[in-house]
């Protein structure tokens, strides 16, 4: 679900290195000559990073897909360009759940907008997998960091989302605050970051 899976898969994806490392630092002080020794010890490398994203969309579309992840800093850098024009991002390791995705153009324009607070682009259905899982989120929320008495929090497995369509589109599908994850429907109904959730197996 983009919910969480883009708040704690997307933009927590920046956290892959900065929470690991920190985690790493704040349960075991490392030697005063070696003061990223532990955090280094612990961060995923590169070819973890990319194993990890590719496991979010089916092999011919990860294989040729750009790998992206933040790096220490904050700063998005790219692990493997790809000729797809797919970009897959790994887990997010301080969610509970799987959480990597891939995303064509159109998607990753619609998250950036979404990350923004800014009106997704008009005419441009961008496609998402998250294939390996998704992280709890709110399904009314679209910046809901928790569940609370009115969020309606959800639960997802593997799914596919269809975001930047037109309304119309997504009037076809259910759109209950509580609605049968098992079946398709619209997370964020009524907002601008309206989206399909599919759930695949």
């Amino acid at each position: 679900m983009i919910a969480s899976c883009l708040i704690k898969g997307f933009t927590a994806v920046a956290l892959v290195a900065t929470i690991t490392g920190a985690t790493a630092a704040a349960k075991k002080t490392p030697p005063a000559d070696k003061p990223h020794a532990a955090a280094a010890a612990k961060a995923p490398s590169d070819a973890q990073l990319i194993a990890s994203a590719m496991r979010a969309a089916p092999a011919k579309v990860a294989n040729s897909a750009t790998i992206v992840a933040m790096d220490a800093a904050g700063s998005m850098r790219t692990l493997r360009k790809g000729t797809n024009g797919f970009t897959c991002m790994p887990d997010n390791p301080a969610t509970p759940g799987p959480d990597p995705m891939c995303m064509d153009p159109n998607a990753m324009q619609w998250a950036n907008a979404w990350m923004a607070h800014k009106d997704p682009p008009k005419g441009k259905v961008g496609f998402m997998y998250m294939i390996a899982g998704g992280t709890d989120a709110s399904n009314t929320d679209p910046y809901a960091t928790k569940p609370d008495a009115g969020n309606h929090w959800v639960k997802t497995g593997p799914h596919i989302m269809i975001v930047g369509a037109e309304p119309d589109f997504y009037d076809a599908y259910p759109k209950s605050a509580d609605p049968d994850t098992t079946q398709p429907y619209v997370m964020w109904a009524g907002t601008p970051y309206q989206h399909l959730m599919a759930p695949i197996k």
